[in-house]
């Protein structure tokens, strides 16, 4: 059933360019040439990562095993993930928390240091513009994680804001992290403890939407 409808979903682009005399949308995709690439983009073309366009990068959605055996993999054990094409930013200033609840719905007051929340960016009617993660690292220091296919549209956005907040002589900066790679730990327990020996911090007292800095 599911191959008889991708066959559908393949053949229908190809008979409506073929249509006559009727106008048709076509989607069009970056070249390799054009997208952008992660800092383990080499790595991951090494261990023969299969590479496909993915919101303007070059991502990795399958290596030498099947997609299967990986899915095993990370439940029985765990896997680590290249999410580096999502855009983190740090907000700086001591207005950072007040400027950041006029875009977001989250209570970023009430968040504890070391503590996050997964939130929503709103327009000025209330509707939703992207969601997104946030980390208070402390009162004065807001670390946020944007989807990488919406970044331009996130980073106008926080940008237009703080123009007018900062005329207004608000306390803000921030900063884009561009110079930083991100990775995403996906484990089990028993695997967070055989990490835990090999590290120099507590894994295992990282709790849902915590966080911790530490310098490696």
């Amino acid at each position: 059933m599911r191959w008889g409808l991708w066959k559908l979903g393949q053949s229908i682009p190809r008979r409506l360019a073929h249509g006559n005399n009727k106008a048709v949308a076509c989607r069009y995709f970056a070249s390799d040439a054009e997208l952008k690439k992660t800092v383990l983009y080499d790595f991951h073309v090494a261990n023969g990562g299969k590479m496909v366009p993915f919101a303007g990068w070059s991502m990795p959605i399958q290596y030498k095993d099947s997609i299967m055996d990986s899915t095993l993999n990370c439940r029985e054990n765990g896997s680590l993930f290249d999410v580096s094409h999502m855009c983190g930013l740090s907000l700086k200033g001591k207005d950072s928390v007040p400027f950041l609840e006029k875009l977001v719905i989250a209570d970023v007051a009430g968040l504890a240091p070391g503590t996050g929340s997964l939130t929503v960016f709103t327009n000025e009617k209330g509707g939703a513009i992207d969601d997104s993660v946030i980390t208070k690292v402390k009162d004065d220091h807001i670390y946020l994680v944007v989807n990488a296919g919406c970044r331009d549209k996130d980073l106008a956005h926080i940008e237009e804001h703080m123009k007018a907040f900062k005329a207004k002589g608000g306390d803000v900066s921030w900063h884009i992290h561009d110079e930083r790679s991100l990775l995403a730990l996906q484990v089990i327990y028993h695997t967070l403890v055989h990490l835990h020996h090999n590290t120099h911090f507590e894994l295992t007292a990282i709790e849902f939407t915590s966080s911790n800095l530490v310098l490696l």
